[in-house]
């Protein structure tokens, strides 16, 4: 076993054709892999009393669907990002956690590059990959976009960005009222770069988590691996929940504002404060 400080790049193991197959790749087929085992031994026995992995597994979507609908507050919402956050959120976590197995990071082979002698590990926690991240932030953005679209149309979507609606409702109630229309459409134009700055913010977090955790775990294995190492797992193992956990939630939320028109947005922020006291 060799333990080395891993780069910031994943490492490439083998190509397919003029695809780099990096070890971070293959630690993200292992999860793909073993979700979808879990599922066809899900759909195998289907009976009508749960029990033993269904039951389980019932239980987790249950929880799941509790705790996202407090978000939501909705249903049928909650019934529809069920699958997007519960996705997210556990090949999150399942990616994290296999990233703490012996042998990955550890187990490898030898090149030289450019006349160095360099130690590749074989497996690589996925999510210390930072395009990885960027693509699962990508998709967690676009998605809440796309579903935003579809649910409040396009007009009340895009009014979010650029609320023209409110500029044209203004011309009829004064000078102030246009100002302040000119303003929240400045402040929609602000929010067109507060989207891209959500991909960065949420790939660069669960990056910089997950690499700061591969590169203390590495240097406490090299310092002693008998017992040194063992409450830094057990912290790798909460950090690990803890990061999907937020992942998901933040997509949670880009969901949910996502599916709000922008006039609820307005009558939820100019409804009296006694009304909401009493609602």
């Amino acid at each position: 076993m060799q333990f080395s400080i891993p780069p910031a790049a994943a490492e490439t193991i083998f190509h397919l054709g003029g695809f780099s197959v990096t070890n971070t790749i293959i630690n993200s087929w292992i999860a793909v892999v073993f979700f979808v085992i879990i599922v066809m031994l899900l759909n195998r026995k289907q009976t009508r009393v749960p029990k033993g992995l269904r039951n389980i597994a019932e239980g987790l979507v249950e929880f799941m669907l509790a705790e996202i609908q407090k978000v939501t507050g909705d249903a049928k919402r909650s019934r529809q990002f069920l699958p997007i956050v519960g996705t997210i959120f556990l090949f999150i976590l399942f990616s994290n956690w296999i990233g703490l197995f012996p042998g990955v990071g550890s187990i490898g082979v030898w090149e030289i590059k450019e006349g160095t002698k360099e130690f590749i590990p074989l497996l690589r926690s996925a999510a210390s990959d930072l395009n990885l991240t960027l693509a699962i932030a990508a998709f967690a953005v676009f998605t809440s976009h796309f579903i935003g679209l579809r649910s409040v149309g396009l007009v009340n979507h895009f009014s979010k960005f650029f609320n023209i609606r409110g500029i044209w409702r203004s011309l009829k109630k004064g000078p102030i009222a246009i100002i302040v229309a000119v303003i929240e459409f400045g402040v929609g134009l602000i929010e067109i770069v507060s989207e891209l700055a959500k991909v960065v913010s949420l790939s660069l977090r669960l990056f910089g988590n997950v690499f700061a955790g591969e590169v203390l775990m590495t240097v406490m294995l090299g310092l002693f691996s008998y017992f040194l190492p063992i409450p830094f797992i057990f912290l790798e193992i909460l950090v690990g929940v803890v990061q999907a956990t937020v992942f998901a939630m933040l997509t949670l939320a880009y969901l949910t504002v996502a599916t709000t028109s922008h006039e609820e947005h307005e009558e939820e922020h100019h409804e009296p404060d006694h009304v909401r006291a009493h609602a």
